[in-house]
């Protein structure tokens, strides 16, 4: 239960997290959004290991495989936010809803995890659910063809981040991986902003978002909470659960961003929000209870 609960958590957490972009971008440009976001997470990260909360040991563990982790997570980042550019949020909701597909395969292949058919059918469910509640809600329908192939290409890297987490598992601790993720986002993208500061002439501009509040509170929730806590959250539930399980809570999210968006944002609800959001809830109980279940009779047993 506390796989499961740790779960809904991360859920909660990103779904909220739209509202922290929505208030950085009216702001500041998206790059400027990440390195702060990152800046905040690591220094984060940094003070957890400076007051002794976490010690890190990665003596004699095989670096490499950590890096790759942490760069196809980051690469997910950097390609989301290039492809975003390119392509329409209708684009991005169809192609980031099949990620749990996505890491189903990848999952099937490297680690030979396998669904039945009953979990099949639920992992279809929440992800035709998040689908249609983008094609529905979507005003202009247009397909932007290099958008498309980045924001596929960020789907993938995603999916393989999740994939290695759940590899690695049994060599790093969650908060290891998290640390490599916070640190190398930290270092990607100020050196990104430097390039391009330097290259236009604004590198002297480098603080002034945060001279508004609101930037500093959004992207102080995207750095801890959204990037740092939902990270190690993910780490662990992938330490513990199938990588198709634990990636089907991140269509969950997008009911949870629904729900934000009409409490916070007062955002209009229509009837169809409603349903698919029944529908995604219902694929992710569906998929998790069978393992909950086994759980259950091998502690009577």
């Amino acid at each position: 239960m506390k796989v499961y609960g740790s779960a809904v958590l991360f859920s909660l957490i990103v779904g909220f997290s739209f509202i922290g972009v929505k208030t950085c971008v009216s702001i500041a440009t998206p790059l400027e959004t990440l390195t702060f976001r990152f800046n905040f997470a690591f220094l984060a990260t940094v003070m957890i290991v400076l007051i002794g909360l976490v010690k890190l040991d990665l003596r004699g563990k095989p670096k490499k495989k950590l890096a790759l982790t942490a760069g196809l997570y980051l690469g997910f980042m950097v390609l989301q936010t290039i492809g975003l550019v390119f392509s329409t949020s209708i684009e991005s909701g169809i192609i980031f809803a099949v990620i749990p597909i996505l890491a189903k395969v990848i999952a099937s292949v490297f680690l030979k995890e396998r669904t039945n058919w009953k979990q099949n059918i639920f992992v279809g469910m929440s992800v035709s659910a998040v689908i249609t509640m983008f094609v529905l809600s979507a005003t202009d329908f247009s397909v932007n063809v290099v958008g498309l192939i980045i924001l596929i290409l960020s789907s993938v890297s995603m999916a393989c981040s999740n994939v290695m987490m759940r590899y690695v598992r049994g060599v790093y601790k969650p908060f290891e991986i998290t640390f490599f993720i916070t640190g190398g986002g930290c270092i990607l993208f100020n050196l990104a902003t430097i390039i391009f500061g330097i290259k236009n002439g604004t590198l002297g501009a480098y603080f002034e978002p945060l001279s508004n509040m609101n930037f500093v509170l959004a992207t102080a929730y995207l750095g801890i909470p959204s990037t740092l806590i939902s990270a190690l959250i993910m780490a662990y539930i992938l330490a513990h659960m199938e990588a198709v399980k634990a990636t089907i809570f991140g269509n969950l999210s997008t009911a949870i961003s629904l729900v934000a968006g009409v409490i916070v944002l007062r955002e209009p609800l229509e009837s169809y929000h409603i349903l698919c959001t029944l529908f995604i809830i219902v694929g992710v109980i569906g998929l998790s209870l069978p393992s909950m279940t086994k759980k259950k009779e091998g502690i009577a047993r």
